[in-house]
């Protein structure tokens, strides 16, 4: 590629490129010129800390050496279609059912993770020969036709009206829920006997599947409630409905352990994936399915298909990434950096303007408020891509950014999820600047409701 100025680059996409979720007139990009690891250099010579690993996938950090070197090797893998077997394809399938629950099977490749959902919808259709699709409100699923229909947020208010038969049902969000339980079991039951009814009245035997990200990420990091998932688990094995868990944002580690699914007594039917699976350096996404799903097309047609599934350079990447994760001990050191973020962010609670803190491993959320009594958030929930676009979340991430501090936010939810290659001193000087720019914010905005230690 020819070298081209940055003035130019600017110029460039100003004029040719659309950018996502935005209105053009009000963006002007920086230009990445440097990266290493959990940092990266604008063209202005800032230096920022990945705070949220570009957008929750560059889990092995920048230019990992690895990575780097197995694209050097590019010439040397044949591509092929879909209907041949490669040796990195059948490979990657391998090493992620070794790592997936004990009853899963296969993997179908796709491209990234909205599509990735998009086929498991016609999965659970084709296998149940049911056609309802039961997913949350305060859920993203990508922005796909299919996506956006199973996406619980104001995301998919483009692809509306929708296609018949999504269902939305409530996400437990314990924070700003009226009702005060006396547990995380109880709220669980609450919600639970909810859904339960929704189900019935909806007619169990049209239901073909509950789908859920395990962990609602962009929405604000929810952890489930106690008892809850394994819950919804018993609901599905009951009523004879899939249970899909979209782990595309909380897969491969993110959450200390290799898939967020570990961390409940349940086995879900298929599970979607992408991100993690290749950090980002190749777009990669994918299906697993059970045994009895696999089973299942042996001797039906699996009427769904892509040019690039299974595309042999993607799934080289993911083999040398699965590899990373090994070696490295990333899963386990996420787990262990997590102890270190979570005790600072439990000490953002002093602050006037954060309401709560959610995180597991080095997956999370501080959700701001305008009031702690009240809880009312800083946005209103859906106002990101409204008039509040140029309001105080901006502000604040304007803020983290002249910190040096890199992340993104939806509604009043700041998104932390790093690198997982983060080493503990890392974690305190990023959070640190976190802090000077919760400061400044307050000083600005919050001068009648000073810091107050708890």
């Amino acid at each position: 590629m020819e070298q081209i100025d940055d003035q130019q680059i600017k110029a460039d996409d100003r004029r040719y490129v659309l950018h996502s979720w935005s209105k053009q007139k009000a963006i002007h990009p920086s230009i990445i010129k440097k990266a290493e690891g959990i940092f990266f250099w604008d063209d202005s010579g800032k230096k920022f800390y990945d705070m949220s690993a570009q957008l929750v996938y560059l889990n092995v950090g920048h230019n990992h050496p690895k990575l780097m070197e197995e694209f050097k090797h590019i010439g040397d893998i044949p591509f092929a279609s879909p209907g041949f077997a490669t040796a990195s394809t059948a490979e990657l399938a391998r090493k992620i059912i070794e790592v997936a629950p004990k009853n899963m099977a296969k993997v179908f490749f796709a491209n990234g993770g909205a599509d990735s959902n998009d086929h498991a919808i016609k999965i659970a259709r084709m296998v149940t020969g049911r056609y309802k699709i039961f997913s949350r409100y305060r859920s993203y699923h990508g922005a796909t036709f299919g996506a956006g229909n199973l996406s619980g947020e104001n995301r998919r208010f483009a692809v509306e009206p929708g296609l018949p038969g999504f269902i939305k049902f409530e996400t437990p969000h314990l924070y700003h829920e009226k009702i005060d339980f006396e547990s995380e079991e109880a709220a669980s039951d609450f919600y639970l006997d909810r859904l339960e009814h929704q189900i019935l009245y909806e007619g169990p035997e049209s239901i073909a599947a509950i789908f859920m990200e395990t962990i609602p990420g962009s929405n604000g990091v929810l952890i489930p409630p106690k008892g809850y998932m394994e819950g919804v688990r018993a609901l599905c094995t009951k009523y004879g409905i899939l249970m899909i868990c979209d782990e595309v944002m909380s897969g491969f580690g993110r959450t200390g352990k290799m898939f967020a699914v570990d961390h409940f007594n349940l086995e879900p039917d298929m599970m979607t994936f992408a991100k993690g699976v290749t950090c980002g350096y190749n777009p990669l996404g994918g299906v697993i399915v059970s045994s009895s799903i696999a089973d299942y097309f042996d001797d039906h047609v699996l009427l769904t298909g892509l040019t690039y599934s299974g595309h042999t350079v993607s799934t080289q990447i993911g083999c040398a990434t699965l590899d990373i994760y090994k070696n490295e001990h990333l899963v386990e050191h996420a787990a262990e950096m997590g102890h270190v973020l979570a005790e600072r962010l439990e000490q953002l609670m002093r602050f006037a303007s954060v309401g709560e803190v959610r995180h597991l491993g080095l997956f999370a959320a501080v959700e701001l408020v305008k009031d702690k009594q009240t809880k009312e958030p800083l946005m209103g929930y859906g106002k990101d891509y409204g008039k509040d676009t140029e309001g105080l979340m901006k502000k604040f991430v304007g803020l983290l950014m002249e910190q040096g501090f890199y992340t993104y936010s939806h509604d009043s939810h700041v998104m932390i999820a790093p690198p997982l290659i983060i080493s503990e001193q890392q974690i305190h000087e990023a959070m640190d600047l976190f802090e000077l720019a919760l400061i400044k914010f307050e000083k600005e905005l919050f001068s009648d409701h000073p810091v107050v230690a708890k």
